[in-house]
């Protein structure tokens, strides 16, 4: 009789407990995602017009980077990515003449199609707002400021799942970088807009905690 009352009372719970995923992907999760990323800016970001006439390029950088995020529902979720300063060498007419340095944090607002499912592959998409902080910034013979940026972020990625925790993590930002900056060679100031908007590509992990 306590047999047949266990397992009775067994198969009543089952059935009111609603099924989840193997993998539980979806919402609540807090979660990190890390590794290298490269940072690759536009070509021709800009010039300094008469009477200097420089054509302005900054070059790829790579760093580590990390992200901590929040899915507030199986679909969407927030992330925030950050990094260490990444560092340009910046060619003017084709001379590396200048460097800078920057931090680009970046908020997104993110949707997983097949979020609360069991799938071991998960994409998303992400759309938010960048901004830089640049500092350190260097001109040979001479001096250069470049104003913080505001603008606008695009995201794709996609976990592949290795177990509740583990996923391998491969995304992709596009960030609207612009900047007024300021050239300051033997007493005479030179500005410039810049156009950074670089496409920022992250291989590595990601961990749900």
């Amino acid at each position: 009789m306590r047999r047949a009352l266990l397992v009775s009372s067994l198969a009543l719970t089952a059935a009111l407990v609603p099924a989840t995923s193997a993998f539980a992907y979806g919402e609540g999760d807090f979660y990190t995602r890390f590794g290298v990323a490269k940072v690759a800016p536009q070509s021709d970001n800009g010039d300094f017009g008469a009477p200097l006439d420089m054509q302005i390029d900054a070059d790829d950088d790579s760093g580590f980077a990390f992200t901590l995020g929040y899915r507030f529902h199986d679909k969407f979720g927030v992330e925030l990515l950050a990094a260490q300063r990444f560092e340009h060498q910046v060619a003017l007419d084709g001379d590396d003449l200048a460097s800078i340095k920057h931090l680009p944090p970046t908020l997104t607002l993110q949707y997983y199609p097949l979020g609360g499912t069991d799938a071991r592959v998960q994409p998303y998409l992400g759309a938010g707002l960048n901004y830089t902080h640049f500092s350190d910034e260097h001109l040979d013979g001479g001096k250069l400021d470049l104003d913080d940026s505001w603008g606008a972020a695009a995201q794709l990625g996609i976990d592949l799942l290795i177990d509740d925790h583990w996923a391998l993590n491969a995304a992709a930002w596009y960030l609207d970088i612009d900047s007024d900056a300021t050239a300051t060679l033997a007493g005479n100031d030179y500005d410039a807009k810049i156009h950074i908007d670089p496409i920022v590509v992250m291989g590595g992990l990601s961990y749900r905690f």
